[in-house]
Order: C-alpha cells, then structure tokens, then sequence
C-alpha cells in the first residue's frame, strides 16, 4: 500500500484524535457531577485561552471587527469569556442525552415565540436563520418536544465515524439530520419538510458552499449561506432570524453565578422577514439574507461572548 503524503498523514492523525476526545467527553463528562463537569470544561476553557492557537486567534480577529471600540486588554478578556461560552456549550452538549423534558424546559427561556408558534399550530412550516450562537443543540431538543420536530442539515465531518456519531446523537435527540454533502442534496427534502408543517432551523452565518452571498454584517462585509432564504422563497413558510446566547440561571442563588454550571439559554425568536417585492430571484435572496444579517449582527454586539465563531467570515479575511 503507498504511504500517505505527509499532510494526509497529519490529517489523519488529526482527525483520529479529534474522535477519541469527542469518544472521552461523550463518555466520561455524563459520568461526572454536574459542577465538577463544567469547572472541568472552564477550565479547560482558561488553558485554551492561554495557550492560544489558529482557533483562538480566528476567534480573536472576528470579535475585533465586530467589536472595534475594545481595549487589547477588553478583548482579550472577551475571547476568555467566548471561550467560556464555546466549552460550556460543549459540556452542555455532552450531557444532554440525560436530561428530561422537564429540564429541558427548565434550561431554556423563550422570546417572540408566539407567531412561529401560531403558525406552527396552523399547520405551516416555519424556517429559521441561526448563527453559532449559544447552544443550538439544546434549543433543537427543547423544541422537539415543546414546539415542533425539528429538521435541519449538518456540515459533513472527518473521519466518517466522528460525523455519524454526532448524527446519531442528535437524532436520539429527536432531531432529523440532512448531511449537507456526500448524500442527496438536502433542499428538495426541507422543501417537503415544510410542506409538511415542519420546524427547519439552518445555521447560516458561515457559507460552507461556495455559493453564498455576500452581506453587510457589523459594518463589514462577510458571506453568509443563502439556505434559509431560498427556502423561503420555495416554500412561502415564514422565515424567522433566531439568536440562541447564555444568560445566568435564576433559580440559581447569587452566589452560585460564578460556577460555569449556573447558566441557561435563551431562545429568541425574530420578527418574520418579508418577502421584498419585485426583484430577481438572487435579489430577494440577498435582500432576505441581508435582514437575518441584520438581526443577527444586534445580537453578535450584545452576546459577543456567546459566538463561537473560528473559522473566517469576513471578505477582508479572504473569504471569496
């Protein structure tokens, strides 16, 4: 058998360790006590921090653009508390095959869900711009049981067996997950989904595809994925911008707030995008885009912390 050229050995080696730390954290962070499971993860988030990395310095150039006004030491404090955010979202993740609906309901507080929900109840399929904001995993188990099933499409990973380990994760969750590449094209599928009343929330701030369009996002210009809205335009179901951020749990006591436990999400629901007349088809997309981008962007402001953005964006990053 030929050796692999030593990039592709690299990667691969790279891709086994990231399945046997997804392996461990799937196995071992369910066994642990709540509290000792997310000061593990903060942990794990301050040793990040500290020794830095691609990820984190992308983390870095993207909270800058969006957030100019910041001091070096401010915005070295607010990646700190995005990378925060990032592992206690995976912490989140890892733990919640365990929790009931109930805490599912416990865990999260809902905005502006009303007119979604009415739609919903009338039959109507409802589409939802997301950005990796929050926990989204979560919101995507909450509504499952609390607002509709949940249909959506997942970036294909590597290796194989790391993507199907997160497909079959989700989809215990009660989600359906569309590879996004490698199988049938997932829209003629969300357009059926809709049809049918369903929920399809897309995360949409990073173009995977090439095929993006390009946006005005906090006053730069960045390429977003054009799926929630041609889905929209296809199907006439309600096209709703979504943010998902943390916010200190109540029910906890004050003191409490410092442990990295102490948090649930927020689930807030947009206004419903319309629909520009006239225009081409690309103009009504971008044009749809460009109003999820908007919303979007009001939150990345006030939620900085909470979005886990590591890879490029932004066209002045080289992203084309």
């Amino acid at each position: 058998m030929p050796k692999l050229p030593l990039v592709d050995q690299r990667a691969a080696a790279g891709e086994r360790v990231s399945l046997m730390a997804y392996r461990t954290g799937w196995a071992a962070t369910r066994k642990l006590p709540a509290a000792a499971a997310y000061r593990l993860f903060d942990q794990g988030a301050v040793l990040m921090h500290r020794r830095g990395g691609k990820s984190v310095d992308r983390m870095r150039a993207n909270y800058a653009r969006i957030r100019p006004e910041l001091s070096p030491e401010e915005l070295d404090a607010l990646v700190l508390a995005g990378l925060r955010s990032y592992l206690r979202y995976w912490c989140d993740s890892f733990r919640l095959p365990d929790r009931t609906p109930e805490e599912l309901a416990a865990t999260v507080r809902v905005v502006g869900d009303e007119a979604p929900r009415a739609a919903l109840e009338n039959g109507q399929g409802v589409i939802c711009f997301l950005g990796h904001l929050g926990n989204w995993d979560t919101v995507g188990a909450w509504a499952t049981h609390y607002l509709a099933p949940v249909t959506t499409v997942a970036e294909r990973l590597k290796p194989t067996e790391l993507f199907d380990r997160f497909v079959a994760y989700r989809e215990a969750l009660g989600m359906t997950i569309l590879p996004l590449t490698g199988g049938s094209a997932p829209f003629p599928t969300l357009v059926r989904t809709v049809h049918h009343g369903g929920l399809v929330p897309l995360l949409a701030d990073r173009d995977l595809t090439d095929s993006g369009v390009e946006v005005t996002l906090c006053g730069h210009r960045a390429r977003m994925a054009t799926g929630p809205a041609a889905l929209a335009l296809a199907t006439g179901a309600p096209l709703h911008p979504v943010t998902v951020t943390y916010e200190p749990d109540p029910a906890r006591d004050a003191s409490e707030r410092p442990d990295p436990a102490a948090y649930r999400v927020v689930l807030t629901f947009g206004p419903r995008v319309p629909v520009p007349d006239g225009g081409t088809r690309a103009e009504q997309i971008a044009s749809l885009t460009q109003s999820c981008a908007d919303y979007l962007g009001q939150a990345l402001v006030e939620h900085t912390e909470d979005w886990h953005m590591m890879q490029k964006v932004f066209v002045a990053d080289g992203i084309r």
